[in-house]
């Protein structure tokens, strides 16, 4: 008899870590089953239209104000950068001072908050010049266009500055989807020291 008593009481313990094994995965697959759900409903589809070519969801989008006809411009001034330039034959280095140009004041307050991202990006396209493309005209005006869109990106606005992209906007559109052109919150960029040495 006294056997008979354990094996009665050993039984229902083995029954019971058997539910709570069944329970828990139960409770674990829900849970699983929850959080897909929720990641499948909480994840947004771009709308109509604003897909891009390759079907790619477009870059971060930032809301941009449009200047009021008739106020002045707004300058956000950036510190100046000396930076090594790219030449091999010759240790030659560029020091350049913009103000970036942009629409509004509230425009200008964002780009501060990205500043150390917008600089970083700068100084990359500069450390990658060589003193020839820098002194030319348009190597100038190329460098102000590569800045522009350094100055963007962090806002989320992608710029295509290859050449293929400049010579398919200057030929004639094929059936192609028409895109609007971006209005970009940084409007020019303005040299106001530009030393290479």
């Amino acid at each position: 008899m006294a056997t008979a008593a354990p094996e009665a009481a050993a039984a229902p313990a083995g029954g019971g870590k058997k539910k709570l094994i069944m329970i828990i995965a139960i409770v674990l697959v829900l849970v699983l089953v929850g959080g897909g759900a929720a990641v499948m409903l909480l994840k947004k589809k771009p709308a109509e239209g604003e897909e891009g070519e390759d079907g790619e969801e477009p870059a971060h989008k930032v809301e941009v104000a449009t200047p009021k006809p008739g106020t002045p411009p707004v300058y956000l001034p950036v510190d100046p950068f000396t930076v090594n330039l790219a030449d091999r034959d010759v240790d030659r280095f560029a020091q350049v001072q913009v103000s970036l140009e942009v629409v509004d004041q509230k425009t200008a307050d964002m780009l501060k908050n990205y500043m150390p991202s917008i600089r970083n990006g700068v100084l990359m396209v500069l450390s990658h010049k060589t003193a020839v493309e820098l002194l030319t005209r348009e190597g100038k005006e190329k460098l102000q266009k590569e800045i522009q869109a350094e100055a963007v990106r962090p806002l989320g606005f992608e710029v295509d500055l290859s050449e293929e992209a400049e010579e398919e906007a200057d030929a004639p559109k094929k059936k192609k989807k028409k895109r609007k052109p971006m209005a970009l919150p940084v409007t020019a960029v303005l040299f106001s020291q530009f030393i290479v040495q």
